[in-house]
């Protein structure tokens, strides 16, 4: 597939500002037309590759940072994104965020108290395993606040996003769409090892009873929170191989739009050489 079909595919995927994000019309195992699994996972390393030369860039260029946000229902593949998306990036410059049942601190702040100290430094990168989405979401299904307090939170979160943007941060957001019967195959999977099976709780099937509710506040989170600078994408997740593909890329091409540059030198190159690198050189 040539890049142009690529991008066109990844496209797709996109929440478009203003636009319902029709989740229940968007097929969690649908794979790129015209390319192969074994073409996928080659420009899925190939994207992974950039990965590794533009986090070098986002560092020594020092302006502008990145938060990738992560969402999904239990086995979607969070932490299966991370593991192998991000598997050529240097952990120096990376930070994972896992935004969990809030702590009495937290819960004695704002909800995006504790958000904001997670948000990355310029040249930094930063990923959000869970996020201030939880707060729209478990909130609301569960009727953990009052339906006046989560929807006021929309507009909260999309000041929030345009603060950071301002700051130089771009945003990208991932829904990994999963089917029930796939995410019902990965608990029975995690059930037949025993190297998998300290993750099963019993809330994994409990929460399946929510699954029409939980459809519905997705679909509104994403339909009033995409915008141009920080967009929602929904990957079809039912297949690992296209959900790395279209992350990999979609990750890499929003570095490949920033423009990074390494900075200009600020010493003498011709001096440094005479001083230093000949003495060594001729030293003993």
């Amino acid at each position: 597939m040539s890049r142009s079909k690529q991008h066109r595919w990844l496209q797709t995927l996109l929440v478009k500002p203003g636009a319902d994000a029709r989740i229940d019309g968007r097929d969690p195992a649908a794979r790129p037309r015209h390319l192969s699994r074994d073409e996928a996972e080659s420009e899925t390393a190939a994207a992974i590759a950039d990965l590794d030369r533009l986090q070098y860039l986002l560092f020594a260029d020092g302006t502008a940072s990145l938060l990738v946000v992560l969402q999904g229902l239990d086995a979607a593949g969070k932490d299966g994104t991370i593991r192998h998306v991000m598997s050529g990036m240097n952990p120096q410059g990376v930070s994972v965020a896992a935004f969990k049942q809030p702590t009495p601190v937290e819960a004695a702040h704002d909800f995006l108290w504790r958000v904001h100290a997670a948000v990355p430094g310029r040249g930094e990168m930063a990923i959000f395993n869970r996020s201030h989405y939880e707060d729209v979401l478990v909130t609301r299904v569960h009727a953990l606040v009052p339906e006046t307090v989560w929807r006021q939170r929309f507009d909260r979160i999309n000041a929030f996003e345009t603060l950071l943007a301002s700051n130089g941060t771009a945003i990208l957001k991932f829904f990994l769409h999963i089917s029930p019967d796939e995410q019902l195959k990965r608990f029975e999977k995690r059930l037949e090892d025993p190297s998998r099976q300290w993750k099963i709780s019993e809330s994994d099937y409990t929460e399946r009873t929510y699954w029409h509710a939980y459809g519905e506040a997705y679909e509104e989170a994403l339909s009033r929170t995409s915008t141009k600078h920080a967009p929602w994408y929904v990957i079809p997740a039912d297949h690992k191989w296209v959900r790395n593909y279209a992350v990999a890329r979609i990750i890499a091409d929003q570095l490949e739009a920033i423009g990074l540059r390494t900075p200009p030198v600020r010493v003498d190159l011709d001096d440094i050489r005479r001083r230093f690198h000949r003495a060594s050189v001729a030293s003993p």
